[in-house]
């Protein structure tokens, strides 16, 4: 029975991290190869891509 429960908590924190991932893909700059040699560069498009899905979340 615990076991059950652990699993189902998991599963939820999983489930919302999946979508949350998808929601990033969703800005195409995430989905294709980066092929600019400035250093960090992809951070700032993850961080960016994170913080439109967040702001869409918070507006949807």
């Amino acid at each position: 029975p615990e076991q059950k429960q652990e699993n189902k908590i998991i599963s939820g924190i999983r489930i919302t991290v999946e979508h949350a991932i998808a929601g990033i893909k969703r800005l195409g700059c995430m989905t294709q190869i980066l092929r600019n040699r400035r250093p960090f560069i992809d951070d700032t498009f993850l961080l960016l891509s994170a913080g439109l899905w967040n702001f869409h979340l918070r507006t949807a």
